[in-house]
C-alpha cells in the first residue's frame, strides 16, 4: 500500500519551496529560485535509490530506475516540472488540509473573505468525503506541477519498496522553465533515453491526453505621439485610443472565457500603455493548424487594415510560435495510450480522453523524437488563489504510474 501521509508530506515540502519562472529572464532556469527545488529533488531521488542522477548546467534533472526483470521490453519515462506559474504569487504557500470535505464552500481566508464556492467551481463537489489540499487564498498551490513531481518520486520509491512487481527501465525526468514555454528547449531527448514517455501534468483525475493546441504569441506595438496636451490639437496620437480599437477588431466571443473543448481563441494577456507607446500582449490557441495559421493571418491582415485605415504607420507585430499539437507525433503510437488508459482501467479509474486547452513539454518532446502524452496530476483551478488538490487523486496518479511499468513489461502488446 502506498503511504499516503508520506505522499502528503513530500507534496506540501515541495510546495513550500518558492520556484516560479520568469518569462522576462534569458537564462535558464529563469529564476535562481528554480535550483533550491531542483537541488531538493535530487536529493530525494538519491535517498530512495535511483540510478544515473545527474542535474545538469540548466537544472534538468535525469534519472534512472533499471529493470527488475529479464524480459525485453521498452524504456519508458515519467517527466514533470518544477517550476511554478509567474501568474500569481507562488510565494510562502501555506495550504490547508481539508478532510472529509462535506461538499460545500470552502472558506479559504476569513480575512479576506475568499471562498472557494462549490456553486462556481462545481467539479469540486466530486470529492465529497475526500481530503483536499487548498490555498490559504493568498498564493497558488503549484500542484501545477510539483503534484506530477511528488507522484513520479512517490512511485519510483514504491517500486524499489516492492521489487516483486517487475518492470523494464524506467526513466525519469523533471524540467524548469515550463511555465514559461521553454521547458523541453534544453531537454536531452538522446540522453534521456525512453522510447517514450508520459508528462504527468494534467488536472481531473482519469485525463489522458495526445492533443494540444498550437501555439503562438503576438506582440503588438501601437505608437504614438507625445505633444502637450494644451497644445495638442491635430498633433498628439494617443497609442491607447488605437490600441483599443485594434482590441475591439478581434472577434469577443473568440477568448478563453467563450470556448471549450477545440474551439479556438485570442487572449490578450497584458496591457502596457502610455501616449507615445502601447503594447498588446496577445497568445493565440488552435487544436487545428489550418485555424491557428488563419488566426495569424488575420492579426497580420488587421493590422495592414488599420495602418491604411489611418493613413499611417500606427500599429507593427511580432509574431513568434510557441508549440504544436502533438497529436500527429502520437497517432502512429497509439500503444502508448492504450497501455495507459489500461492502467486507469485495472485501477477502476474512469479515462478521460479529451484535447488539452494548454500545452506540455510532452507537446514539444513529442516534435522532438520521444512521443509523450499527459497524465492527470489531479489539480484543479491551476495559476490562482482557488487551486486545490485532492488527496486521492494524487495517490490514484502514483498508482497509474506504477501499473504502466508494469503493463508494459507484461503485455504482448507492447514488446519493442
Amino acid at each position: 500500500m502506498l503511504d499516503e501521509n508520506k505522499i502528503l508530506n513530500r507534496f506540501i515540502s515541495y510546495i513550500k519551496i518558492e520556484s516560479q519562472s520568469d518569462p522576462n529572464s534569458l537564462d535558464t532556469p529563469s529564476t535562481d529560485s528554480q535550483w533550491n527545488i531542483a537541488n531538493k529533488i535530487v536529493g530525494d531521488l538519491k535517498k530512495i535509490g535511483l540510478s544515473d542522477i545527474v542535474i545538469d548546467e540548466n537544472a534538468y534533472i535525469y534519472a534512472t530506475l533499471p529493470s527488475n526483470s529479464n524480459k525485453n521490453c521498452p524504456t519508458i519515462g515519467f517527466i514533470s516540472h518544477f517550476d511554478t506559474s509567474p501568474d500569481f504569487t507562488g510565494t510562502n504557500i501555506n495550504p490547508q488540509i481539508i478532510n472529509n470535505y462535506d461538499g460545500n464552500d470552502i472558506i479559504l481566508n476569513i480575512e479576506k473573505n475568499i471562498i472557494l464556492s462549490s456553486d462556481y467551481f462545481p467539479e469540486i463537489k466530486q470529492y465529497k468525503g475526500q481530503t483536499i489540499i487548498t490555498t490559504d487564498g493568498t498564493t497558488l498551490l503549484s500542484a501545477d506541477d510539483k503534484a506530477g513531481v511528488c507522484e513520479i518520486i512517490s512511485a519510483m520509491e514504491y517500486l524499489i519498496n516492492n521489487p516483486h512487481i517487475k518492470h523494464g527501465d524506467i526513466k525519469i525526468g523533471f524540467t524548469p522553465d515550463e511555465e514559461i514555454g521553454r521547458g523541453a528547449h534544453k531537454f536531452n531527448v538522446n540522453k534521456f533515453g525512453a522510447d517514450w514517455a508520459y508528462t504527468m501534468d494534467g488536472s481531473q483525475i482519469g485525463e489522458l491526453e495526445y492533443e494540444n493546441f498550437n501555439a503562438a504569441q503576438a506582440i503588438i506595438n501601437v505608437s504614438g505621439k507625445i505633444v502637450h496636451p494644451g497644445y495638442a490639437k491635430n498633433k498628439m496620437v494617443n497609442s491607447m485610443y488605437y490600441a483599443s480599437e485594434f482590441i475591439n477588431h478581434l472577434p469577443n466571443n473568440e477568448t478563453p472565457e467563450n470556448t471549450t473543448d477545440y474551439e479556438g481563441f485570442y487572449h490578450l494577456t497584458s496591457i502596457k500603455g502610455e501616449v507615445e507607446k502601447t503594447e498588446l500582449n496577445y497568445i493565440i490557441r488552435d487544436h487545428d493548424l489550418d485555424k491557428f495559421n488563419a488566426r495569424k493571418k488575420y492579426l497580420i491582415d488587421l493590422i495592414e487594415s488599420l495602418n491604411k485605415k489611418f493613413d499611417q504607420n500606427i500599429f507593427s507585430i511580432e509574431l513568434n510560435d510557441q508549440y504544436f499539437n502533438m497529436r500527429d507525433k502520437i497517432k502512429p503510437h497509439m500503444h502508448i495510450i492504450q497501455i495507459a488508459k489500461e492502467a486507469m482501467i485495472n485501477l477502476g479509474i474512469k479515462p478521460i480522453i479529451k484535447p488539452i486547452r494548454g500545452g506540455t513539454d510532452g507537446s514539444q518532446l513529442s516534435f522532438m523524437g520521444l512521443p509523450c502524452p499527459n497524465i492527470f496530476a489531479g489539480g484543479h483551478n491551476f495559476h490562482g488563489k482557488y487551486e486545490y488538490l485532492p488527496l486521492n487523486s494524487m495517490i490514484s496518479a502514483t498508482k497509474v504510474i506504477c501499473k504502466i511499468c508494469e503493463l508494459t513489461l507484461n503485455s504482448e502488446n507492447y514488446k519493442k
